[in-house]
């Protein structure tokens, strides 16, 4: 044993987090998942070429280190009345910077917020929204546009959603 090991500031081990610690073989169980996270694990196991023990222990450890945060229901929401999709970047007030937590409270209470991204830039959010028309729309902006901490918003419209086939 070196004389640095006792040290908690020195690692020998990666973080959790660390994605040196994910090997090609989580990035395969990654992939599947993100792909079809209802796959079996008896399937999973198979697409990624090992035993379904090994496949259960591997997802089992991926969970518990915070790489998967969970499983996820893509709801389309033109199937459920809201076909009208945008973002809308937020710039607040400059003396808002202490009241961050309070806006972000805001946000996520309001139903035709999907996502919530605090951003770096010239605007400091970027809400995705779904409304069941222009005047949801409309009122929703009107909604932002009236807390006090809002300097303003600019809103743009999306047309299409492209996903990616990136899983990892």
């Amino acid at each position: 044993m070196d004389e640095l090991s006792d040290d908690p500031l020195v690692r020998s081990e990666p973080l959790p987090n660390d994605l040196r610690s994910i090997d090609p073989i989580d990035r395969a169980l990654l992939g599947h998942l993100v792909a079809d996270a209802r796959i079996t694990n008896a399937a999973l196991a198979e697409r990624a070429g090992i035993a379904a023990s090994t496949c259960l222990a591997r997802v089992r450890s991926l969970r518990e280190r915070g790489v998967i945060r969970g499983y996820h229901a893509d709801v389309d929401p033109d199937a459920v009345g809201l076909p009208l999709q945008a973002m809308i970047s937020v710039r607040l007030q400059s003396d808002a910077r202490d009241r961050l937590g309070e806006f972000t409270a805001l946000v996520r209470r309001l139903p035709a917020v999907r996502d919530v991204y605090f951003v770096a830039g010239a605007d400091d959010y970027l809400l995705h929204v779904a409304t069941a028309g222009t005047g949801a729309l409309r009122d929703l902006v009107a909604t932002l546009n009236g807390h006090r901490d809002v300097a303003g918003t600019v809103t743009s419209l999306i047309f299409d959603h492209i996903r990616t086939a990136h899983g990892v």
